[in-house]
């Protein structure tokens, strides 16, 4: 089998690359990132689709960051997820692609939707506004992965996982999301010699976040069988923590023996937002690493991309 994997450089991508080339070497993986190609492009990604003639495509490619980079940047969030969305399933049709996995968000999920939130939710109502632009271009990609699938009859699938952690996170202050966040925060304010790291809001808002390489995992083990996903599913950790507990952690790896010093003044997203899991569930998924080893994964990798010279 030959395998397209779009947003190879980004941490789910990665995790898939790693892991389908340790299982399954008898198929030709091609993986693919923003220097072989700019996937905001229709004209080059339908060349290069069609040059390659997958077999499969995971759609893994989005631009992403923080929340601080979303409240300042909304427009890219928005406008370059539709772009690339557009061109890399628009493509995928155009050159009769039989099987699709699109990864979508759980940003896509209304800000007040219940939780733990099903599937039955999306399109449900106003977004998380941090969230907003980013979770519009995901609403807009699962709709026509469902298009894609009615017009053509092909299995186009999309999965929408919780918040995604991982070794291959982002580090860099602008772009990091929470995990990365906390874990960079304490280092710094470990060497340096802080009293405090800062968290934004209060520390009680819940998140969860499942570890990339878990998914990465069963999308390899899972993705012969796509022809029997529902047309959207959930995949999460089942569990999630408060912002607290997750900075928590990150000091405890760190050694960082300081206080919290909770910024009341900056945004803490919704109350919570935890997935339902239940259909990726009865479709194999069972993810294996805890917060803590997860995390402290990460924060090896972070150390060693200092180490390296990646991060300063």
């Amino acid at each position: 089998m030959r395998i397209l994997l779009t947003g190879a450089a980004g941490m789910l991508g990665s995790s898939v690359a790693t892991q389908w080339r340790a299982t399954r070497p008898e198929d030709e993986l091609v993986a693919i990132g923003r220097r072989q190609v700019d996937l905001r492009d229709p004209v080059a990604t339908l060349s290069v689709i069609q040059d390659i003639a997958p077999d499969l495509i995971i759609h893994a490619a989005a631009f992403v960051g923080g929340i601080g980079d979303k409240l300042a940047r909304p427009l890219p969030y928005l406008l370059d997820n539709l772009g690339i969305d557009r061109a890399v399933i628009g493509a995928a049709v155009e050159a009769e692609v039989p099987r699709f996995v699109y990864v979508a968000s759980a940003a896509a999920y209304p800000a007040d939707a219940p939780n733990p939130i099903t599937e039955s939710h999306l399109f449900g109502g106003a977004l998380e506004p941090a969230n907003e632009g980013y979770g519009l271009a995901k609403l807009a990609g699962l709709t026509a992965v469902r298009y894609a699938a009615q017009q053509t009859g092909n299995a186009f699938r999309a999965i929408v996982p919780s918040n995604l952690y991982g070794p291959s996170d982002t580090f860099s202050p602008a772009r990091a999301h929470l995990i990365a966040s906390t874990l960079r925060k304490a280092h710094e304010a470990q060497i340096n010699g802080l009293d405090a790291v800062e968290v934004w809001g209060d520390g009680t808002a819940r998140r969860e976040f499942t570890y990339a390489p878990d998914l990465a995992r069963w999308l390899v083990e899972e993705v012969e069988n796509i022809d029997t996903w529902p047309m959207a599913m959930n995949v999460g950790a089942g569990a999630d923590h408060s912002i607290r507990e997750f900075y928590e952690i990150a000091t405890e790896i760190v050694g960082f023996e300081g206080s919290l010093k909770f910024d009341i003044t900056k945004p803490s997203g919704v109350p919570q937002r935890l997935i339902d899991s239940t259909l990726a569930r009865e479709h194999g998924w069972k993810p294996r690493t805890s917060m803590p080893e997860g995390m402290r994964t990460c924060y090896n990798s972070y150390l060693t991309q200092i180490a390296n010279g990646e991060i300063r």
